[in-house]
């Protein structure tokens, strides 16, 4: 056997590589949902991708006898350190087989590329911020994950604790069942709160172009608001939003795009994404005419919505307009045959929203994510 080289990502054939060589790890493994190798592409494209105008990445592969045995990314979000006045440097995009050597490998590379650009800690994995997909699955392997939630074999938490990383922070995934709080009981005290505060809630719109630009304008500003004091949070530059906002438009459904108003004024909003993998599971290479072929032929199966962005604006958050909102997008789901919801992620140490979802809203943690750093 020959030794394991690492070698950087300096081609778009590399790229590619880099893309497909996720497939190596995942053989047999039911739970696994294959990305779209065009959304990879896009996500990876430092032309394309405004993430990259702020920020910096190296992508490495390992390789053995002609193989890849192992990817990672080195990543630098100079707006997050900026945010956070700190050098923290991230590891994504983590890949690798059953072998400690060749963990140790790729994170001793990938700490080193951050380590000379002045960076004294790394953090992840994140893929490639807190933006996107993040966290690594630790509880919870017994169902595929959701739309832009990770998944990833169980050993990979034993490779980065043993390589020396500790727990930073987890990130919980609440499954809510929609017959436990869509109840006349909940029914009744919503419509409480919406007279008491003066609550109204409307969807985002679509189909009037002026209209979507204003409304993702009122999004972004809110999303910059209420999650500015989250940990990790990083404010989305405008072209990072409407490159966001652009994807999610393709498959957002705007039955469960909400903002939500008091007296007229935009306080908070929400986003519920159709559990698109159910349909995405079946596509086994990822191509873009066997995906589109199995959304057409199985969306209206769907039976989960992950709830994928829900706030208020701080100084509302006491009038009851989060309980609103998830109301109403269960309410919606109910109508539509959806069965169950998916919060995530929410921090482990957010009281208020944990609060909520386990007494309000009857939620229970079913997953949970972690994010792990080491001093360089």
């Amino acid at each position: 056997m020959s030794a394991t080289e690492i070698k950087a990502v300096t081609s778009k054939s590399d790229e590619m590589k880099f893309i497909k060589c996720q497939w190596n790890f995942y053989k047999g493994d039911k739970n696994f949902v294959p990305p779209m190798i065009m959304d990879r592409k896009k996500l990876l494209d430092k032309t394309k991708n405004p993430f990259y105008k702020h920020s910096e990445m190296q992508l490495f592969l390992a390789e053995r006898d002609g193989i890849i045995v192992g990817r990672i990314g080195a990543i630098i979000n100079h707006n997050h350190n900026t945010t956070h006045e700190d050098l923290i440097g991230f590891f994504g995009f983590f890949e690798c087989e059953n072998n400690q050597q060749t963990a140790n490998l790729l994170f001793a590379t990938a700490a080193e590329w951050l380590k000379k650009r002045g960076m004294t800690h790394v953090r992840g994995p994140v893929n490639p911020s807190m933006n996107d997909e993040c966290g690594l699955l630790v509880d919870g392997f017994t169902s595929p994950p959701v739309v832009l939630m990770t998944y990833n074999p169980e050993y990979y938490a034993r490779l980065i604790e043993d390589a020396g990383f500790a727990k930073e922070k987890d990130l919980y995934a609440y499954i809510l069942e929609n017959k436990s709080y869509i109840t006349d009981k909940m029914n009744r005290m919503v419509n409480v709160i919406r007279e008491r505060n003066h609550i109204t809630v409307r969807e985002v719109n679509f189909k009037n172009k002026t209209q979507f630009e204003k409304d993702v304008k009122t999004l972004k500003d809110i999303y910059n608001a209420a999650w500015e004091k989250n940990w990790g949070f990083v404010k989305m530059t405008n072209e990072e939003f409407d490159f966001l906002a652009a994807d999610l438009k393709q498959i957002a459904d705007p039955r469960y795009a909400l903002i939500i108003e008091i007296k007229g004024q935009p306080v908070g909003f929400a986003l519920a994404l159709p559990d698109i993998n159910q349909c995405f599971i079946h596509n086994k290479n990822g191509g873009l005419l066997g995906g589109v072929w199995h959304l057409l032929t199985k969306k209206s199966k769907i039976s989960l919505l992950r709830i994928i962005v829900l706030g208020v604006l701080p100084e509302y958050r006491r009038t009851g307009a989060d309980a609103v909102m998830y109301y109403e997008l269960g309410k919606r789901g109910v109508d539509r045959g959806i069965t169950h919801g998916e919060a995530s992620w929410i921090l482990e140490d957010n009281t208020m929203m944990n609060r909520g979802l386990t007494t309000t809203m009857n939620g229970k943690v079913y997953k949970t994510y972690r994010v792990y750093q080491k001093e360089l």
